[in-house]
């Protein structure tokens, strides 16, 4: 891993940098732990994917929320990083990342005045910002904030694919919106489409998978089809996700790729069937936790909610050799219930020992803590090899 940024050593910062060097059970609970290698299979089997299909690699960055990794994934050879907010790409580009898309609408005049300083600074640093709009309104407001900087931004249309949330539906609305882009160069550069269908990515079948990612392919060929007839080529479609990127890389409509989630591979999207056309990814980010009270046939740890999502469902239990398969139940903010999975036969983990989890949806469980610990040779018995910070955390801006 990238070394840690410095940081003011306060003693809380102090306490997190003494456990590099020690073994896992050093660490305190709970704590959210990458499986280092893990995480370095997952990366490698992306980057061979998009390379064979010929398409860029852009890993949305929300999900890690780091710089650490974010350069890790660079160096891997991805091309750059997505982010959700103006915030998060502030955080990452003072990390030294410098080919970051703000991958969602942008209104208040204060961030489009971020955006516009941010482009300025990244330009000047050899590096490029961009950003999606899908409106006139956000087309007319980004272009007087870039006012301020004699620097360009890429702007990508967002069209509505099929998640019915944000995206201009496609139409002749597309082509208006590109007019009025190009009617604001060089301080705009019309970029391409963003076309990311976020309700395909969970939808557990692989045959309904390719249905909703074809229906998206139709719409995405409509609206290069109606810009083309006014003149107005599209340099790049970028989009897909962890679900279902490899119906997007097959389609031969987009160019560049989003997923993100992949790197620490969550419970909510191993329980999607395997798509035979993508890579087999790992988990690789676990929450680790301590037995605190053992009653009859139940066991309490302190992971609840602070330190993990369950939007996307509560975590799985992740059974070392030697332990019983477990269910994981709500206990509440600090605290988790254990039971015996059914069928299951075996003792329940004892006062003090640790158990494993692995989050119902990483993006937000990381945005709950200030740093993860990268371990090095397993969980059992591996050894904490870094600190890595969640520069974005809570970055919501």
């Amino acid at each position: 891993m990238r070394p840690s940024p410095d940081a003011t050593l306060t003693p809380a910062v102090a306490r997190l940098k003494s456990c590099i060097g020690q073994g896992v059970d050093a660490l305190e609970t709970p704590a959210l732990v990458i499986d280092v290698e893990a995480l370095n299979r997952n990366m490698q089997r992306m980057t061979e994917f998009a390379a064979k299909h010929r398409v860029r690699l852009r890993p949305h960055a929300k999900t890690h929320k780091s710089g650490d990794i974010a350069h890790l994934q660079l160096q891997a050879g991805a091309v750059g990083v997505c982010v959700q907010t103006v915030a998060e790409a502030e955080a990452l580009a003072a990390r030294g990342v410098k080919d970051i898309f703000i991958s969602n609408q942008v209104l208040a005049v204060p961030r489009l005045r971020r955006v516009a300083a941010l482009a300025h600074q990244l330009a000047q640093r050899g590096g490029r910002l961009a950003i999606a709009v899908d409106s006139g309104e956000g087309v007319t407001r980004l272009a007087q904030a870039m006012n301020l900087t004699n620097k360009p931004i890429d702007v990508f249309l967002e069209i509505d694919v099929g998640q019915g949330r944000c995206g201009v539906p496609v139409g002749e609305a597309v082509v208006v919106l590109a007019r009025l882009i190009a009617d604001h160069a060089p301080r705009l550069h019309f970029a391409g489409l963003h076309a990311y269908h976020g309700g395909a990515q969970h939808v557990r079948s692989v045959a309904e998978r390719r249905m909703a990612v074809s229906v998206a392919a139709e719409r995405v060929a409509e609206a290069r089809d109606l810009l083309r007839g006014a003149d107005i080529e599209v340099p790049l479609v970028t989009g897909a996700g962890t679900g279902s990127f490899g119906q997007e890389a097959a389609s031969g409509l987009w160019g560049e790729l989003q997923a993100g989630s992949f790197i620490f591979m969550d419970a909510d999207y191993a329980l999607n069937e395997r798509d035979p056309a993508q890579p087999v990814f790992e988990h690789a980010l676990f929450l680790k936790s301590q037995v605190i009270s053992a009653r009859g046939e139940q066991v309490v740890v302190d992971a609840g909610h602070k330190s993990h999502a369950v939007d996307s469902g509560l975590p799985l239990v992740h059974s070392l050799p030697g332990q019983p398969a477990m269910v994981y139940a709500s206990g509440g903010d600090e605290h988790g219930i254990l039971r015996l999975a059914d069928g299951a036969e075996g003792q329940l983990p004892a006062l003090g020992d640790t158990v494993w989890l692995i989050p119902g949806h990483c993006d937000p469980t990381v945005n709950l803590h200030d740093a993860m610990f990268a371990v090095r040779d397993g969980l059992a018995g591996g050894v904490v090899e870094s600190i890595v910070w969640v520069d974005a955390r809570g970055y919501t801006g």
